[in-house]
């Protein structure tokens, strides 16, 4: 098994990422990152010869209806019961600060 990762690893990290740690906050992210690291050796000790790889543990499946031709709405009638309709479209409220 490797060596824990060492505290002036975590701060070499944090440094590159431009995070400035207090004493305990690396005190904490060193046991806490050399955990996770000894969990991520121990999973890749695992034999999975015999593991089909999956993208998901459950086994989904798309559910879709068949693709019928229908009768339409016409778009008047649709827009005729919208609050406001304007150029064919209907007419929503302002968002993110857009001039009515």
């Amino acid at each position: 098994m490797p060596e824990r990762i060492s505290a002036a690893e975590v701060a070499s990290v944090a440094r590159l990422a431009r995070l400035t740690l207090t004493d305990a906050e690396l005190e904490t992210f060193t046991t806490q990152l050399g955990d996770i690291l000894e969990h991520a050796s121990q999973m890749a000790a695992l034999d999975l010869s015999g593991v089909e790889p999956m993208g998901h543990p459950y086994g989904l499946v798309n559910v879709m209806r068949d693709d019928v031709v229908a009768a339409v709405v016409d778009r008047d009638e649709v827009l005729g019961s919208a609050p406001a309709a304007e150029a064919g479209m209907f007419r929503v409220p302002p968002v993110l600060g857009e001039q009515p």
